[in-house]
């Protein structure tokens, strides 16, 4: 007889159990979290570091052990405060994934400083607007990303300090080298479990990035709801890991400026002590694959993006991926399609997890996992065992299993707010409660499925794309009359751009000075993919607002084929 997924539950979360939940007060308000847990991510890496020479990072040739890793964060650490870094001041990450990244991160974080992940997707003038709304007074970033920010990082009114990756620093930087030298004591600085850990900017509907502050307390809470989950879903599908089994190898290729990649995988894999495999540079299919066979991979926290392109490349057989035993995704659509095409390919069934959740929830909100996923691939599962779920109608009431409504989250995984900008957190964070602005329903056993989105918002690969950004600027053309920007569905990317565009009377303008004109000003993902041109005013409903379910349709015939991403 199969165990019920209500007494795996109370298994793992009674007294004594090693998931044991207590409700505690916080800020006035009772709130439930996981008993036996850090109380910062500096704790977290103490914890690691007593896993001595079991292998924490692999990065090429290079292959660091957690207690070298350890004493790299400290040494950081001791390097920041001998420069005047201190608790509440920022830090600033401009890199491809690295553990230079993570070392200076962690190492800032542990004298109460506060991260912030740069998207390495932003053109100058977002990252000019990303340096000056967090005051960030260092800067860490790597040898191909320095153009791009390097006027920026000149007239950057608050910024002190630019750290190099790379070979001969350029002028007015310094070598990271310098601030990562080894060191064995442990900073002692004062931090609370609801000090603001890093900082990850999400669009906004306003057009503006916000910096979505994420907490100690509720990234530690998150990694634990991700332990939770595998635990659960092991013993609801007998798949409990043998005795001896070693150390899990995992591949990292999410972008350690998204909170999938920083906090899901990242803080996730050290507590598990998992080896950590990065993947070098841009994502390419075949280095994936080729990195499987060659460092063993057993799991893969992936992009839906990402794994559409590997188990779709022609090549995908000629590798040797049978140690692949755990596959798991989120941050966009997954196509059904896509999973089945991984199951066809794939030489043994994984077992595939897809989770839902915001940069607002930490990371994962909700997961679906195992025998459960297989039988609905399109939900995103139940919540974490800390956090409340209401799916609530226009009124606010909660609604009934099956009626759609807007998903809502309470809990220790919330975000205390948007950097700067109460106004934002206000509207988002109400009575404790996150309004994610994502329309879904939840089945009679308690399943999560997400189907629409209230926000006017894009996921296109992963990235968070705000229709009303990319409007502003395409308001700007001399020769654009009118614009609306819409998603339409695919099945690689989850979403790509499309943009309706009326020109002015006589204009001749052309799809690709369309894309141009936005490529100049915003991130590439942000680019149209497709241009549509129409002759009739955009239609609205009598109160002026954009009817864009008219808009979507399929890709224009306008546009030229779309770029990778």
């Amino acid at each position: 007889m199969s165990a019920r997924y209500e007494d795996v539950v109370a298994q793992l979360t009674g007294p004594g159990a090693p998931f044991e939940l207590v409700v505690e007060e916080v800020g006035g308000r009772p709130q439930t979290n996981f008993k036996n847990r850090e109380r910062s991510l500096r704790e977290k890496i103490a914890n690691a570091a007593a896993r001595g020479d079991a292998e924490c990072m692999v990065y090429g040739e290079r292959r660091i052990s957690y207690a070298d890793f350890a004493r790299e964060v400290w040494g950081a650490a001791r390097g920041l405060r001998a420069r005047g870094f201190g608790r509440g001041d920022r830090l600033a990450v401009l890199s491809y994934n690295c553990p230079e990244w993570i070392s200076a991160l962690f190492g800032a974080t542990s004298l109460g400083g506060i991260g912030v992940g740069l998207n390495g997707w932003w053109a100058a003038e977002e990252l000019d607007y990303g340096l000056r709304d967090s005051g960030s007074r260092v800067l860490v970033v790597d040898d191909r990303l320095w153009p791009r920010v390097e006027k920026v990082a000149r007239e950057a009114p608050d910024l002190e300090t630019v750290f190099y990756i790379g070979e001969d620093p350029p002028p007015g930087t310094q070598p990271i080298a310098e601030i990562l030298e080894p060191c064995d004591e442990i900073p002692d600085d004062p931090i609370d479990e609801d000090d603001p850990w890093v900082i990850l900017y999400t669009s906004g509907t306003t057009g503006r990035s916000k910096g979505c502050i994420t907490t100690h307390r509720g990234t530690i809470a998150q990694v634990l709801g991700i332990g939770f989950n595998r635990i659960s879903t092991a013993i609801l599908d007998g798949a409990l890991p043998a005795p001896g089994d070693g150390q899990t190898v995992s591949l990292l290729s999410s972008p350690l400026f998204h909170v999938g990649g920083l906090h899901s995988n990242v803080c996730t894999l050290i507590s598990a002590g998992a080896r950590m495999i990065f993947l070098e540079g841009r994502f390419e299919p075949e280095k994936v694959l080729q990195l499987i066979e060659r460092e063993r991979v057993q799991n893969w926290g992936a992009i839906p993006t990402m794994l559409h392109r590997v188990v779709h490349h022609e090549k995908v057989r000629d590798y040797d991926l049978s140690c692949l035993k755990g596959i798991s995704f989120g941050g966009a659509p997954t196509a059904p399609e896509t999973v089945d095409k991984a199951l066809e390919v794939l030489p043994i069934q994984p077992s595939f997890a897809n989770a839902y959740g915001l940069t607002e929830t930490h990371g994962v909100a909700t997961a679906c996992s195992g025998k459960a996923f297989l039988e609905r691939k399109t939900s995103a599962g139940r919540p974490i065992p800390v956090l409340e779920m209401e799916i609530r109608d226009e009124d606010g009431a909660p609604c009934a299993p099956g009626q759609l409504g807007e998903v809502c989250f309470r809990g220790p995984t919330i975000t205390p707010g948007y950097w700067n900008r109460p106004d934002a957190s206000a509207e988002t964070v109400v009575d404790g409660w996150l309004l994610t602005g994502d329309l879904g329903f939840v089945d009679d056993e308690g399943f999560l499925f997400v189907v629409d989105r209230a926000k006017d918002m894009i996921l296109r690969g992963g990235e968070n794309v705000y229709c009303m950004e990319i409007e502003n600027c395409l308001a700007d053309h001399p020769e654009i009359d009118e614009a609306a920007v819409v998603g339409v569905p695919d099945a690689e990317l989850g979403e790509r751009v499309k943009a309706v565009v009326r020109r002015v009377d006589g204009s001749t303008l052309a799809g690709e000075a369309v894309r141009s004109h936005v490529a100049a000003r915003m991130a590439s993902f942000k680019v149209p993919d497709f241009v549509d041109f129409i002759d009739r005013p955009l239609p609205r409903n009598p109160s002026g607002k954009l009817l864009k379910t008219e808009l979507r349709g399929q890709a224009s015939r306008f546009a030229e084929e779309p770029d990778d991403a």
